[in-house]
């Protein structure tokens, strides 16, 4: 089988300074077995921690590792599509830096690219995390799956493979509000998927908090689907069926007290009715402006038109030729 050509893998990094050691030894045993030239573009969201010296140490002693370090954190979204933007390579790999996605599942990828396949997804088999997190995951999933038109795959991270068509469609893609799972599905081109069993992180502790995964989640309903603006419709339209019936059957009571009597439902005091219909109507018409208050706010984020990410120092990266997009 011919060999590939270059391979770029980006490693979005934050706060991962107990896991990097075994990162740099793992991944870097693997990438000799590609018999192929590779990059390594480690990305550094403004850490706290050694993770930034630890990154330019290793470029020193291997200039094959690339990094770049943001000024402060902007997200791990927006740190992958500056490893993205700043990758020269014929295929890209998005790889975590805490080794849940295991290096040695690159080959598989490879093997799919060398198909001819131009985005290839890892989905996740089994994973270890907390059953709250695997069950909010799974049903997220299905739900995105079922609001948006694009066939995602349920089950699948950002661990994936991308041809460089893929990644010059994605890169010219001016939004500020970054699924990439949803993008690199969005863009087309020929795509296919492998299973893999997820472990356990293999130092340290998690990064991304249930504050993030629901922003990311958030992003991925509202960036490709309107659906959300559609649900409020609904509401609205069974908020005023539900009250067009209190109406008719509060008339009947009226008009028909004897015959209601008997059977239990005599006309009461209006007050409970009242304080029920206001705080139906009102939960209905706080969830619509919320809905249209997520829009609206990604509207605003689009129209500043600030850069994506501000970088504090880079190695091996050619500054001149790659500026940060703007919006």
């Amino acid at each position: 089988m011919a060999s590939p050509g270059k391979i770029s893998i980006i490693v979005p990094c934050f706060n991962e300074e107990a896991v990097l050691p075994v990162l740099f030894q793992n991944l870097g045993e693997v990438a000799a077995t590609w018999s192929a030239e590779y990059e390594i573009i480690c990305v550094d969201d403004g850490s706290s921690d050694r993770t930034w010296e630890l990154l330019k140490a290793k470029n020193a002693g291997d200039p094959r590792w690339h990094y770049v370090s943001f000024a402060r954190n902007f997200g791990h979204q927006i740190a992958v599509s500056a490893g993205l933007h700043f990758a020269t390579g014929d295929c890209v790999v998005i790889i975590d830096a805490d080794l849940q996605d295991p290096p040695d599942e690159i080959a598989h990828l490879l093997e799919k690219w060398r198909a001819g396949f131009e985005v290839v997804i890892a989905i996740r088999r089994e994973r270890h995390d907390p059953p709250v997190k695997k069950i909010l995951a799974w049903g997220f999933y299905r739900l995105l799956e079922k609001m948006t038109p694009l066939p995602m795959s349920p089950d699948a991270g950002d661990f994936c493979l991308l041809d460089k068509k893929v990644v010059a469609v994605m890169n010219s893609l001016p939004e500020r509000s970054r699924y990439l799972r949803g993008l690199r599905t969005w863009c087309g081109f020929r795509q296919t998927s492998i299973e893999f069993d997820r472990p356990a992180r293999a130092a340290g502790v998690a990064r991304y908090t249930f504050k993030k995964s629901f922003a990311l989640a958030m992003d991925g309903l509202f960036s490709f689907s309107a659906t959300p603006l559609r649900i409020a419709t609904y509401l609205g339209l069974w908020s005023s069926a539900f009250a067009f019936f209190g109406v008719v059957f509060t008339l009947a009571q009226k008009i028909f007290s004897t015959q209601f009597s008997k059977i239990g439902l005599a006309p009461g005091a209006g007050f409970p009715t009242i304080v029920i219909s206001i705080l139906f109507l009102g939960g209905v018409q706080l969830i619509c402006l919320g809905i249209l208050g997520e829009y609206i706010g990604r509207i605003y984020e689009e129209v500043k038109g600030r850069p994506l990410w501000v970088l504090r120092d880079s190695a091996g990266i050619n500054l001149q030729e790659k500026k940060p997009p703007a919006a």
